[in-house]
């Protein structure tokens, strides 16, 4: 099993907002972490990273403990990253109504548990497949939902950036959890939507399984998203079973 990470502000934004994490936790044990930070002046890159190191922190503390289930782990490590950044958003006026966004897979074995608040994906490539496990929580993924667009009018959608739920904009977590079954060669990839609005799935399956060497498919993706212009930060990371 083997896990890579890379992030980038892009081309046009000043900072980057997006923070990551990746561990190899054991032998068959892996975890990767993608947040994509909003809020004024610094106060997105605040709110990801106080996010990705309080999420760690408390998920550090489970991990030892054998009697906790993969699942409550994430649940719990998320609620408490929540609860740090919606005080601090409270009570710092820099910080005021910030969030970002969270995506998680701790490949445990041969199964890969997925948590994921706001618009970050977390996809699941096979050898001849790309599926996109988690939901976006956002304006336009509602409208496609309920058949008021098209997946190619969402992709283009003026308001595709509006998200509907963000770790830290409420005192409780409201994040989805998805338990997915991870075989040998399978892969798991995580993103922030600057790689997934610019990048395709068919794109990110291409050169997951046949772009080149694995250590190298997430800076080729992040590439991709470079020489089209990025115009927002870019974060991808990637797991080989």
């Amino acid at each position: 099993m083997d896990i890579w990470g890379i992030t980038h502000r892009g081309v046009v934004r000043e900072e980057n907002q997006d923070a990551f994490a990746v561990r190899t936790l054991a032998e068959d044990k892996l975890l990767a972490v993608v947040c994509d930070g909003m809020g004024g002046a610094r106060a997105g890159n605040i709110a990801s990273t106080l996010a990705v190191e309080t999420f760690l922190e408390l998920f550090g503390q489970l991990w030892n403990d054998k009697q906790v289930a993969s699942e409550q782990m994430l649940e719990s490590a998320a609620a408490y990253a929540n609860e740090v950044v919606h005080r601090r958003s409270a009570t710092d006026e820099a910080c005021f109504g910030m969030g970002t966004t969270m995506v998680v897979v701790l490949l445990d074995g041969e199964r890969a548990v997925i948590l994921n608040e706001g618009d970050s994906r977390a996809y699941h490539i096979t050898q001849e497949n790309i599926t996109r496990v988690t939901r976006d929580h956002s304006l336009v993924e509602d409208l496609m939902l309920r058949g008021d667009l098209t997946p190619e009018q969402a992709r283009t959608h003026p308001h595709k950036n509006l998200i509907t739920r963000a770790l830290g904009a409420e005192p409780d977590l409201h994040a989805d959890l998805f338990v997915q079954e991870a075989k040998q060669g399978d892969f798991f990839l995580l993103c922030s939507d600057g790689l997934s609005n610019i990048v395709s799935d068919q794109e990110m399956l291409y050169e997951v399984i046949h772009g080149g060497p694995a250590d190298e498919c997430c800076q080729r993706l992040l590439d991709i998203a470079l020489k089209r212009g990025a115009p927002d930060n870019v974060t991808v990371a990637l797991i080989r079973c």
